[in-house]
């Protein structure tokens, strides 16, 4: 069974995840360390961790394996689901893949130093609709590709 691993806390796609997932049976993890609304299902579950820092990212990544598909804006957590050869998608439909994930971590890296020297201020771009648009068809795009190797 497909397993999808969900940094919860702050994602904005947690229903298009439970949409996909109804669609393809996939058992979805939701992992938050507070308490957030999970569709009845027996297949969507809600994994509570304490507020340790990074301890839902440490809860996804001791779990997530080969074809498991992790949702996550942390890229520090991409990097570490990439290495047990997971899949990962980040809320804006950014697929991190082994040939890209050395220049998202230094470009991370980058922004941090930036704003450490007073640089470079603000957030990320507000999500937009276009956002959930591409995040819901890369989804699929993976459960699909997935799906065919493992048939």
């Amino acid at each position: 069974m497909l397993e999808v691993y969900v940094d919860a806390d702050s994602c904005p796609v947690k229903d298009e995840i439970f949409r996909v997932g109804y669609r393809y049976a996939l058992t979805v993890h939701v992992v938050a360390n507070q308490s957030l609304v999970v569709p009845e299902r027996d297949s969507f579950r809600l994994v509570l961790v304490g507020d340790r820092f990074d301890e839902a990212d440490d809860w996804i990544a001791e779990r997530a394996g080969e074809d498991d598909i992790v949702i996550t804006a942390d890229i520090l957590l991409a990097a570490r689901c990439l290495e047990q050869d997971a899949r990962v998608l980040d809320p804006r439909g950014r697929v991190f893949k082994d040939a890209t994930i050395g220049d998202a971590l230094a470009a991370r890296e980058a922004q941090t130093y930036m704003r450490e020297m007073g640089l470079q201020s603000g957030g990320p771009a507000p999500f937009e609709e276009r956002d959930r648009s591409r995040f819901l068809q890369r989804l699929d795009e993976i459960v699909q590709a997935v799906r065919r190797r493992k048939t």
